[in-house]
């Protein structure tokens, strides 16, 4: 078994999915092992110097590659900054100054757009409607030629950036000589850091407009359409599958029935039986009654800030909508749900989700022996690239790309 790189948990998960990002080219696994040495257990500040200057050079030999029209070097140089700032963030709600915040973010997302504009054409940046806002999004392409081709469509989990959604998701779909689709939706990077819109339950919303506008391009198979959703867009993706129906398979990495599960464990039963009982006031006195610990109060309002609400049980009201209860039986999309070992945050919904479905179904255990336990096996990205474009190129149509 693999030795833990830190005693903190949270670190020691991002270490691995860092590590495990590298493997699919987002950076080289000598910088992230370099980022790794660097920083003490458990030290948020030392995390985000660790990754952000090797970002920061990144960046900078980029920029040179560039200029000097090297344009291959350059975008695997962008892509490895991208993926380098976001992980300094990684830990910004564990620092005392989270101003940091907003330009990391920026120049996380001036790397990708770096990245994107150095494929000769093949990726392009595009909008998304929804709700009269324009979601930014990213259509992959193996070549520029625009012919149409199946197309696996993210969705993104509660905070992860673009840039890492390379290894679990785009990567794997250009290797099949498909298209990929990633956006920014409500409550996620550029929505929430840039404009303030929040989570919503309802992700049939914002799904359903994506594939409106997908359709409509002459450079996608509307008949070879697939879903992808990692983390907790394994509650989102599910749930829009209950309304949308043109999707020939999808797959949920992992599986996610009621996000409120993983909120509520961390609350004593009396304030449960209050946010039940809908007593607000009380609740919120509850709260506020407890010992001051300003990390936890960062933290806290870290993960809240995606569901809006001015107090905590606005928070945690807000929590309770995602859930999947009385909807499972309207999903008849295919669906493939990867179940890992030592689950970090939604242990036991993946078969839950599995055993609530009527229709196609299948779940894929990943165990710790094939190095991909923990939540969204973040050692393991070659092998579930691999596992999920096998179950969605046994869902393709009639003529459609069989890479």
């Amino acid at each position: 078994m693999l030795l833990p790189f830190f005693t903190d948990h949270a670190f020691d998960f991002s270490a691995r999915t860092a590590l495990g990002h590298t493997g699919l080219g987002v950076g080289d696994v000598g910088m992230a092992v370099g980022a790794i040495d660097e920083t003490t257990d458990g030290d948020a500040m030392s995390w985000y110097t660790a990754w952000h200057g090797r970002a920061e050079r990144l960046r900078r030999d980029a920029d040179a590659a560039r200029a000097a029209g090297r344009l291959g070097t350059a975008a695997f140089l962008y892509l490895g900054a991208s993926g380098f700032h976001d992980e300094s963030l990684a830990f910004v709600d564990g620092m005392e100054d989270t101003s940091l915040l907003l330009p990391t973010f920026r120049a996380h997302r001036a790397a990708w757009d770096a990245f994107v504009a150095c494929s000769d054409g093949r990726h392009l940046p595009i909008d998304l409607a929804y709700e009269g806002v324009a979601m930014p999004g990213y259509l992959f392409r193996p070549d520029a030629s625009g012919t149409p081709r199946p197309t696996l469509v993210v969705t993104n989990g509660s905070d992860g950036a673009l840039s890492g959604l390379w290894a679990t998701a785009i990567r794997p779909a250009l290797d099949r000589d498909w298209n990929a689709v990633v956006f920014d939706g409500p409550g996620q990077q550029t929505l929430l850091f840039e404009r303030g819109i929040p989570f919503r339950h309802d992700w049939e919303a914002v799904l359903t407009p994506v594939v409106d506008t997908l359709v409509a391009r002459p450079d996608v198979d509307e008949h070879a359409l697939f879903g992808y959703a990692i983390s907790q867009g394994g509650y989102w993706l599910p749930r829009a599958l209950a309304f949308e129906h043109r999707f020939a398979a999808a797959v949920v990495d992992g599986g996610v029935v009621d996000v409120a599960r993983s909120w509520n464990v961390n609350i004593p039963p009396p304030l449960l039986a209050l946010l039940r009982a809908g007593d607000r006031d009380r609740f919120n006195e509850a709260i506020s009654s407890g010992p001051a610990d300003p990390v936890r109060a960062r933290t806290f309002a870290f993960r809240a800030r995606p569901y809006g609400g001015e107090t905590p049980y606005d928070v945690f009201s807000a929590v309770q909508r995602f859930t999947l209860d009385g909807l499972t039986d309207r999903i008849t999309t295919p669906l493939l749900i990867t179940d890992p070992d030592d689950e970090d945050f939604f242990g036991g919904q993946s078969r839950e989700l599995y055993d609530a479905l009527p229709g196609e179904k299948e779940i894929v255990r990943f165990t710790a022996e094939q190095g991909a336990n923990r939540h969204c096996e973040a050692m393991a990205r070659g092998l579930v690239g691999v596992v999920m474009t096998d179950f969605l190129g046994a869902h393709l149509p009639a003529g459609a790309s069989l890479t």
